[in-house]
């Protein structure tokens, strides 16, 4: 209950208003309550002519009891009405006041639940904007230990279950307790032996429903982990498609899938058959306290000892009965809350996961870049331990072009990946123009920098938006002139929308030519001073690869270049040429020169000629 009592803290604190609206609805609903059922008492009077007692009206005025007086007037008046109009039409006004007052606690009760889903609403969206936020701003560390559909499930299955389970919940959690009160007051004052009785009754309910509710929590845990692993293999479905038909493999997945299922099946069962308990025990547990109450109660109006008449013992067991339905409640809650703090810890994993690249609290400035990038010393390595990266020392002058070749798993990506601060170097220093770039706003940094990957990061959106991601106010001269450059104003103009056709999920409604362009043409209109090109070539064909090459070299000529290669064609006239293995520099120099040493990199170079 604590940790839900912090949920709550957390997220509806800026609520708070709504939640005064309820309380002060809910309060007037149980008072309207208590005077529509109060109009049963004179009701059944009149129906069964339960007594015969005359009522003389009591000045005001007079020191008496104010309830006495309210209640002897009140019969007073009805008597007085029934001699002159009739009992029919007596009982036909009582009923009609019992409407009036019905419908007005109905109207509160309505009014009640209605302001509270601004808080429910908005609590999920705050909760889904903290999580979207959150996977922003963490490294890149995180997502290579976490899987993709894990975060996924957990962003939909496990706060769609924090609104079923919590938030569905707040509306009750807050009417229920002014329910009990108001009507245990009532109870209290209608008759203070019945109620004292009735108390020594009502703890086996919750008993009852704590020994059921014991494990639910544990049980959700594990259902929503299988949950997260059904959404992760169909993501991995989906991504590897076009495999698992090449491999004839569908049997296989369908049936690792079929697995998963089966034990998210098993263990859904588990956990919906307890919460299913939760009604059937809390109406069988009511209905045998109302019984033993309504058996004592009885008991005593029948041996002439009850301390109220029968009319008031029925008006008595009404709001009895009324009491049962907010304690049900409750206990339906004592399942849902469990449910929904399990899925809450999953997305507290993610909250309250430490990002160890964190922005300086007082950062030096960087405007612009004028000397140099140099890397001293710099080592890397992930959290498993993993070393990649062995004393690396690299200088880079403004304005020229490095080169980076070796096999696949020599560091090559991880090493450019340190210079826009993905990953922080495990020792070692990085400096822009002498400033070390933890001490520089990450913002400030990365605004320097362009990247054009291998396999080109598009979103599904139109191509204009593509292309001015991340440039605030690109007019369409501006993404025109950036295609043009890039080589892809031809083909965009033969799209039937031209720069406003959308080019669907990742971009699959292009080519991978016209996709590479495209993340070129992003590149050229940020206009960066520094330039990252990761295998930015490798996977296109001749004549693709050919006009991206153009695109790459006018965006090359005027900016300070690290470009990862595997085809050494494309890098022959870089300024330098630095030849990785296993996570070291081993040459570095020229084309000519690394030719002319005849090592690592003759060899690679050999083997591309072949």
């Amino acid at each position: 209950m604590k940790d839900f009592i912090k949920i709550l803290k957390r997220y509806v604190t800026p609520y708070k208003k709504y939640m005064g609206g309820s309380v002060v609805l809910n309060i007037l609903s149980v008072v309207f309550n208590l005077f529509s059922f109060a109009f049963i008492v004179p009701i059944l009077q009149i129906l069964f002519r339960l007594s015969d007692k005359v009522y003389e009206f009591i000045p005001w005025e007079t020191e008496m009891d104010f309830k006495d007086k309210v209640i002897n007037n009140a019969y007073w008046w009805i008597g007085n009405y029934m001699e002159t109009a009739g009992e029919s039409k007596t009982l036909l006004i009582l009923c009609l006041f019992l409407c009036v007052l019905t419908f007005i606690k109905t109207a509160c009760y309505f009014g009640a639940s209605a302001v509270m889903i601004p808080i429910r609403t908005g609590v999920l969206k705050d909760i889904r904007n903290e999580l979207y936020n959150k996977i922003l701003s963490l490294n890149l560390g995180f997502f290579s230990q976490e899987r993709k559909g894990d975060i996924i499930a957990r962003m939909s299955g496990d706060v769609n279950e924090v609104e079923n389970s919590i938030m569905s919940v707040l509306d009750m959690l807050i009417k229920n307790p002014i329910l009990i009160v108001g009507y245990f007051v009532a109870l209290v004052y209608i008759s203070w032996q019945l109620t004292l009785f009735t108390i020594v009754v009502v703890p086996v309910l919750g008993w009852g429903m704590g020994v059921i509710g014991k494990q639910l929590k544990k049980r959700s845990l594990l259902a929503q982990e299988l949950w997260s692993d059904t959404i992760s293999q169909v993501e991995e479905t989906l991504g590897g498609l076009r495999v698992i038909k090449a491999f004839i493999a569908e049997k296989k997945m369908s049936e690792r899938f079929d697995k998963v299922t089966g034990s998210l099946r098993s263990k859904t069962a588990k956990v919906s058959t307890r919460q299913a308990l939760a009604h059937p025990v809390s109406e069988f547990l009511g209905t045998v306290m109302i019984a033993i109450v309504l058996w004592f109660g009885g008991h005593l109006i029948l041996s002439n000892k009850a301390p109220i008449d029968a009319a008031t013992f029925i008006y008595y067991m009404v709001i009895l009965y009324s009491i049962i339905n907010p304690l049900k409640e409750f206990s339906k809650a004592g399942y849902s809350i469990p449910k929904g703090m399990a899925s809450m810890e999953r997305i507290d994993k993610i909250l309250n996961s430490p990002n160890p690249i964190k922005d300086p609290e007082s950062p030096k400035p960087l405007t612009d870049f004028r000397e140099s990038i140099a890397m001293k010393g710099v080592n890397f390595s992930y959290e498993n331990g993993r070393q990649i990266l062995k004393d690396i020392d690299v200088e880079i002058p403004k304005g020229k072009t490095i080169a980076i070749v070796g096999e696949s798993g020599a560091g090559k990506s991880t090493l450019v990946d340190l210079i826009p601060r993905f990953y922080d170097v495990t020792s070692g220093i990085i400096t822009i123009d002498g400033t070390d770039i933890r001490d520089v706003k990450m913002d400030d940094l990365r605004r320097m920098m362009g990247y054009v990957n291998q396999e080109p990061i598009l979103f599904n959106d139109t191509i204009f938006n593509n292309i001015a991601f991340g440039v605030e106010g690109a007019t369409m001269e501006q993404v025109i002139e950036a295609a043009k450059i890039a080589n892809a104003h031809e083909f965009i103009m033969e799209k039937e929308d031209g720069y406003n056709t959308n080019i669907g999920d990742r971009g699959s409604r292009l080519s991978g030519g016209q996709r590479q362009r495209m993340s070129i043409a992003r590149a050229i209109l940020k206009n960066p001073p520094i330039l990252i090109l990761d295998e930015a070539t490798a996977s296109l064909d001749t004549e693709s690869e050919k006009l991206v090459q153009e695109a790459l070299d006018r965006l090359m000529s005027t900016r300070t270049t690290i470009a990862i290669a595997h085809r050494l064609s494309t890098i022959k006239n870089s300024d330098e040429i630095l030849v990785m293995h296993e996570g070291r520099i081993v040459e570095r120099g020229r084309h000519e020169e690394l030719i002319a040493l005849g090592g690592y990199y003759k060899k690679l170079n050999d083997m591309q000629s072949l």
